[in-house]
């Protein structure tokens, strides 16, 4: 993480761009031998991203649960990141190494969702936090006047009756 950039601050991101979220689920802990690759197969991904940024690839965040990771991508394009997934050197062996240990145990389960963000319209707000998310995949501005709610940040307009300021802290 970054420096904490004091005050609110929205994101914004220029176009059409992807969500795409992948994640472990850890099913049998004693089986480590199993789940352990996988989870290890993630870093050389990522990394093979950032150093390759005219693949598509923006940005990442890493979330872990009781059982497992899931990490957060922002991408350019779905043919992007579909190009890499048929196409990336470390994806591939990751890949068929998880689908030929996926096939010997139900030890560690994967999943992943794609969304496609087609008109690029999109809503954030960080309040004294370090650049993060979308803030990274795409670039970070104050929030301003006509930049207030939710609604107004996502290029939607003003909500009809407008908002008072502490309907406007409820929303966030």
């Amino acid at each position: 993480m970054g420096k904490v950039i004091p005050g609110r601050m929205a994101a914004e991101i220029e176009g059409p761009f992807v969500v795409f979220i992948i994640g472990v689920r850890i099913n049998k802990w004693l089986a480590v031998r199993q789940w352990l690759p996988v989870l290890q197969a993630m870093g050389p991904m990522l990394k093979e991203l950032y150093a390759n940024k005219e693949l598509g690839f923006l940005d990442a965040m890493y979330f872990m649960s009781g059982r497992g990771v899931s990490i957060v991508q922002y991408w350019r394009s779905y043919d992007q990141l579909e190009q890499y997934a048929r196409g990336g050197a470390n994806h591939l062996k990751a890949w068929k190494d998880f689908n030929r240990k996926a096939r010997a145990g139900e030890a560690v389960g994967i999943y992943h969702e794609t969304y496609l963000v087609e008109s690029g319209a999109c809503e954030s707000i960080y309040v004294n936090m370090p650049a993060m998310g979308l803030g990274l995949a795409g670039s970070l501005h104050p929030v301003g006047a006509g930049r207030e709610t939710s609604r107004e940040r996502a290029g939607l307009g003003s909500a009809a009756g407008g908002r008072t300021e502490a309907g406007r802290a409820a929303e966030e």
